[in-house]
């Protein structure tokens, strides 16, 4: 022990016993994976120095000098771009805790489009790599063919057999639209452009099971694009002639772009027509009513990442599939309850 800093001071703080922090420290037998990160997390968080470095085996902290690079879509990046800038922060500062570097790149439409391979990789800069963001299918060919460790998070393409991190998108469009239909609403629309990424389409069909599970019917023209296809927000989106009575946004960011359109057009939200979003994220403006939402538990998304990038370093071969993270519904002030409703959630 150095710095006053002892093994019972790690084995109280995180309620284990001192064998325990002693077998994961020493990389011995006894420990899952998973706790013994942590203690060796917590070991360094708290400044402590083990008396013989040597024996203070890290069978899951990469040496000095591992790198993973982060890319994200040019699409993704810029004003709108505060979600994912969170996600590859707190990505980042974990993998810098574990004594990896990370660097980071931006995706342009011309090299995504092309399939063109980012410069880490082309000059050999990092170890493994993480795609935040969705990208094109012929970008993942190329990446997929890169031989590197390779995660995504918050998107996933079926078609290739590469380990994910998302936000559970089905179920929590799913529970937004049922609080909707507990709030008395029966007309309902989505707003947010199928296809453009694998979040959106799975919301999509979250809202659609509980459409068919209520018994109502789906009207194809309550369906609207909110992007367009380089990934652009629609800032004047156009609405049908026969309006429903709610919307389900793909996204806070969308929410409150339609919540502002329909002002202009003299419709008030929520009194003339309910908006719900997801990721309860971004603060409305002044005027616009708090976006009932689901949250996305970012922090978790992030320690997963890290997690299975951490296992792809120690071993290329593992492999974790799809990990899915639940949210939770914040219910705020953009829903109005219509025809006397079901009960308060």
């Amino acid at each position: 022990m150095k710095n006053g800093v002892k093994m019972l001071d790690i084995a109280q703080k995180l309620g284990v016993s001192v064998v325990t922090v002693s077998n994961a420290l020493a990389g011995r037998e006894g420990v899952s994976d998973q706790m013994r990160r942590k203690i060796c997390e917590t070991a360094d968080e708290m400044g402590y120095k083990p008396s013989n470095t040597r024996g203070m085996k890290r069978l899951l902290m990469p040496r000095s000098g591992k790198s993973v690079g982060i890319l994200t879509s040019e699409r993704f990046v810029g004003p709108r771009g505060t979600f994912y800038w969170e996600l590859t922060a707190g990505i980042s500062n974990r993998l810098s805790r574990l004594n990896v570097f990370t660097v980071y790149e931006c995706i342009s439409a011309e090299s995504e489009n092309k399939g063109a391979l980012p410069k880490i990789l082309i000059d050999h800069k990092v170890d493994a790599v993480i795609v935040i963001g969705q990208v094109h299918r012929n970008y993942i060919e190329a990446l997929s063919n890169a031989a590197l460790p390779l995660l995504f998070v918050d998107f996933y393409d079926s078609r290739y057999d590469i380990d994910s991190v998302n936000s559970d998108s089905y179920n929590g469009a799913y529970l937004l639209t049922d609080y909707l239909i507990s709030m008395g609403h029966r007309d309902i629309g989505f707003f947010g452009t199928l296809n453009a990424t694998s979040s959106i389409n799975d919301r999509f069909l979250g809202y659609m099971k509980c459409l068919i599970e209520n018994g109502i019917e789906y009207r194809k023209e309550w369906t609207i694009g909110d992007r367009t296809e380089n990934g652009t927000l629609l800032t004047d989106p156009e609405f049908p002639d026969k309006m429903p009575t709610a919307f389900v946004c793909n996204c806070d960011e969308t929410a409150a772009l339609v919540i502002m359109a329909l002002r202009s057009k003299g419709v008030r939200v929520p009194e003339d027509i309910s908006v719900v979003g997801y990721d309860n994220y971004i603060t409305m403006g002044i005027g616009i009513p708090a976006v009932t939402t689901m949250s996305v538990d970012l922090a978790k998304m992030s320690e997963i990442a890290v997690d299975i990038i951490i296992k792809k370093l120690a071993e290329p071969a593992y492999s974790e599939g799809k990990r899915v993270i639940g949210g939770k519904l914040i219910v705020k002030d953009s829903v109005m309850r219509i025809n006397g409703g079901g009960s308060d959630v």
